[in-house]
This record gives C-alpha cells, sequence and structure tokens, in this order.
C-alpha cells in the first residue's frame, strides 16, 4: 500500500541521516601520519590488489570498503612493519567480510593468495590486534551504503529513467572503487565521494536526467571539487577503470580508452 511504501521510504531516509552522522567518527585523519614504513604508494599497491581480490571472491563493494575502512584507521593508530602490510590487508578484508559477507573467503584462501607467506597464527593475532585497536567498533558507513541510497532516492524520483539510474551506479561504483587505492581521496567523506561519483558518471554518461546533488546537503563548490579530483583520477586510470565495469556499461563509455 501507498502507506506502507512512505512508511518504507521514512526509514530510509532515517537510516540515511543516522549513517551520515556517524562518518566523521569513522573515518581517520591522515592515516598514514604515524607511519614510518608505510607509504601512500605501498598503499595504494596493496588497496589495488585487494580489488581483484575481492572480485575474485564474489565479494560485495560494500566489504572492500568496509575493508580499507578498517586498514585505514589501524593504520592512523598502530606504526605497522613493512613486511606485515600484506598481512594487515588481508586481515582487514577477512574482518570486513564476517561484518557483511554470507560467505566470507577462508583463512587458507587468503594466506594462498599470499603465497602462502604468512601463517594462520599470524593472521589470527593480528585479527586480534586489530579488533581491539578499534574497540571492536566496525559498522562504518561507506561509499557503497551512500551509492545506493543516492541511487534509491533518484529511482523514486518523478520521470526517472532506470536505465540510466543503473548505468550511473555501475560506473560510479567503479569510480568509487579506483579512488580508495588513491591515499589523496581519504579526505573526503564517503557521501561526498559517493554524490560526486554519480554526478561524475552522469556527466560522462552524458545522461538526460542526471542525479539532483543537492540530495546530498553538500555545498556546489564541495561537490565540483571532488568530482574534478575523481575526473582526473579517471582520465589518468582509463583501462584500469574499463576492467571493473559491467561489460556493458564499459562499452557505453568510449573515452575510457587505455592508461
Amino acid at each position: 500500500s501507498a502507506q506502507e511504501l512512505q512508511a518504507f521510504r521514512d526509514y530510509g531516509e532515517s537510516w540515511y541521516r543516522s549513517r551520515k552522522g556517524l562518518e566523521s567518527r569513522f573515518q581517520p585523519r591522515e592515516p598514514l601520519a604515524r607511519q614510518p614504513q608505510v607509504t601512500a604508494e605501498a598503499r595504494c599497491k596493496l588497496v589495488s590488489w585487494l580489488i581483484p581480490v575481492h572480485r575474485h571472491f564474489g565479494l560485495s563493494l560494500e566489504a572492500l570498503c568496509l575493508a580499507v575502512n578498517i586498514l585505514d584507521r589501524f593504520l592512523a593508530t598502530t606504526p605497522v612493519a613493512a613486511d606485515c602490510f600484506q598481512l594487515l590487508g588481508v586481515t582487514a578484508l577477512l574482518i570486513a567480510c564476517k561484518q557483511v559477507e554470507v560467505h566470507p573467503p577462508s583463512v587458507k584462501e587468503l594466506l594462498a593468495l599470499c603465497c602462502d607467506a604468512f601463517t594462520r597464527q599470524q593472521l589470527r593475532n593480528l585479527e586480534c590486534i586489530v579488533l581491539h585497536r578499534l574497540d571492536f567498533d566496525l559498522a562504518a558507513p561507506t561509499v557503497s551504503f551512500f551509492l545506493e541510497h543516492f541511487s534509491q532516492v533518484r529511482l523514486e524520483a518523478r520521470g526517472a529513467d532506470a536505465g540510466e539510474v543503473a548505468d550511473a551506479r555501475s560506473l560510479a561504483a567503479g569510480v568509487a572503487e579506483l579512488s580508495l587505492a588513491d591515499y589523496a581521496f581519504t579526505k573526503y567523506a564517503p557521501s561526498l565521494l559517493a554524490a560526486s561519483s554519480l554526478g561524475l558518471a552522469d556527466r560522462l554518461l552524458r545522461h538526460r536526467s542526471p542525479l539532483d546533488l543537492r540530495v546530498s546537503g553538500y555545498p556546489e563548490e564541495l561537490l565540483r571539487d571532488c568530482m574534478d579530483q575523481l575526473q582526473l583520477l579517471v582520465s589518468l586510470n582509463g583501462r584500469s577503470l574499463s576492467l571493473l565495469l559491467p561489460s556493458d556499461v564499459a562499452q557505453k563509455c568510449p573515452w575510457l580508452g587505455h592508461d
């Protein structure tokens, strides 16, 4: 009924406001500031490796976003040795998967991807350290959550084009995935990144009914700044982005070309 549908929308809106209110608490400021051995380049390599790993296991974007959040929050509190950095990456992914996936990958599978450079006990020990350091507080709002919310709001708008909504969501998810690996984007809140990724996707796909970015609550200049940075990221990583997209969406992006 219309009453039930409105109640569902009201619930969705209140949940969105609740998650948005938690963003600053879960967003680490300059996570590498205390790291003597881990550089932005090393972080980029690790997250760029985690992206195909999460796809290999058929995991959600939510799991990947949560893993990167766990990684960055831990880095903000604890110095990490360079030779343990990959272990931290798979540990963060395992913790994230236990939160949001029905069938998380096994410890054995994750260790195999590291060429068995680490033992099961080392992973278990680091898992305990990470969980205690983060006070078991793992329910971070993610780019993935806000992409879904803004896409749903857009779908419910009068005259919405479901095809455009789906294509923008797919392209924006690919752009957001790329941004996870770039340290420069850690300064942006997940909801800002989600809105900007969708705005850029609409622009690149030349959609006739783009998302009204005012729903994000951000001022225009902040959105424009983030979108410009994402546009630069896309222009430098076209080939990588094309590999993250469904084939039907990639075909609508002839400008992607090659790196």
